[in-house]
């Protein structure tokens, strides 16, 4: 079976990392267009790398760990007859740090840094300020966070869109359902053909085109599913 999980800021909420768009979310105290755009990088790379610094630093400072729902999904990657591919929208390492592998980040990830004169991509925990060198080719001023701003384009688009077309389900995990591309591979893959199914702590802007929708913390409903979708898929075998 060729399932596609989708997954958001919902899932790693629950592991304590702050949403962008709750009443207590990142975005607040900044505007969008200062800390997560290209322009804004461009006006003030160092506020942006202040942002992006606490955000590593929340990360990286053994308070934010893995939740149920991620371990849940690590477990449905490494089970016979299913072809998980998983997709999310988290700029966090927590689906890797529950043993998934091959996570497709949509928006970058937060650990990694970019070069801006070489192309280079290379892990980073540290905090990043306009006199980080390049580890690559020795840049200085050079280096971003290796994240999706506003008006980018998401990483790994095609292979995402090829699998969507070979998927006999797909999942949406704690996500908004506002933001595009992500919000459309529901669209994507029933037109293919594939189930659909929403879990979500409440309504999403996409929940009516899915098949069937469960309201609850994904924590508590993401491990219920997958066992389920285990049960199943042992009983045809």
């Amino acid at each position: 079976m060729n399932v596609v999980v989708l997954t958001g800021a919902g899932i790693s909420a629950e592991s304590g990392v702050p949403t962008f768009r709750g009443s207590d979310g990142l975005w607040e105290g900044h505007r969008i267009e200062d800390v997560a755009s290209p322009s804004g990088f461009a006006r003030d790379p160092q506020l942006v790398h202040q942002f992006y610094n606490g955000r590593r630093a929340l990360l990286t400072g053994g308070s934010v760990q893995p939740n149920p729902a991620h371990f849940a999904l690590a477990r449905l990657s490494r089970a016979r007859g299913i072809h998980l591919t998983l997709v999310t929208q988290n700029i966090d390492d927590l689906h890797e740090r529950a043993g998934s592998e091959d996570v497709r980040h949509l928006h970058g990830e937060l650990l990694k840094a970019r070069c801006n004169r070489c192309g280079a991509v290379t892990p980073c925990r540290e905090d990043l300020s306009r006199a980080s060198i390049c580890p690559a080719c020795g840049g200085i001023d050079c280096l971003r966070p290796h994240v999706v701003w506003f008006g980018e384009m998401p990483f790994g688009l095609d292979e995402i869109s090829a699998a969507l077309s070979r998927a006999d389900l797909f999942v949406a995990i704690g996500t908004s359902g506002l933001v595009y591309p992500a919000a459309g591979f529901v669209a994507w893959a029933k037109e293919a053909g594939a189930r659909t199914l929403e879990i979500n702590l409440q309504e999403s802007a996409a929940s009516g085109t899915f098949h069937e929708s469960r309201r609850g913390p994904a924590g508590e409903l993401v491990p219920r599913w997958v066992d389920e979708l285990l049960a199943g898929t042992k009983d045809q075998g």
